[in-house]
């Protein structure tokens, strides 16, 4: 598996800061072997770059876009918790569109998060996943993401 903290620099990336939560949970959990990563949204310097429904307000593309941010964020979270280098593989994916009522390609706007997993992790970036619509998703963002990641015994 590449080292994840030099493949994010030769993407160009870097961590950010760890988001706070906007409500009342932890950004990360671990259960013996595995991180629970709680839904993050595609926030940079705590703002949202985007609101809106994707298909209406929000483009295809940008909403592709945000769905990385929310991976980047949530790889910021593991990191805070037990730190990149510890992560074994990316188990499962969870991302969350708010879609215009004719909106159909919630797989298209998640494949932003799961093609930077891949970028990551390589073969251990590769996951189950599942792309849901929503009507509304918390403070008016286009995506969110949630995933689980199996860390390594000794992390």
């Amino acid at each position: 598996m590449p080292d994840p903290v030099e493949r994010l620099t030769e993407l160009g990336l870097s961590l950010p800061t760890l988001v706070p939560p906007v409500a009342a949970y932890q950004p990360a959990v671990r259960a013996k072997e595995y991180v629970y990563v709680s839904g993050q949204l595609p926030m940079v310097d705590g703002q949202l770059p985007a609101t809106g429904l994707v298909g209406a307000d929000v483009s295809p593309e940008k909403a592709k876009e945000l769905a990385a941010r929310c991976a980047l964020n949530g790889l910021a979270a593991i990191d805070a918790l037990v730190g990149l280098a510890n992560v074994a593989q990316i188990v499962k994916v969870v991302g969350f569109v708010a879609s215009a009522p004719d909106f159909t390609g919630q797989p298209g706007v998640i494949n932003g998060a799961s093609e930077l997993f891949g970028d990551v992790f390589g073969d251990a970036g590769q996951h189950a996943r599942s792309a849901v619509g929503v009507s509304v998703l918390p403070l008016n963002t286009p995506v969110e993401v949630e995933l689980i990641a199996r860390v390594h015994d000794n992390a």
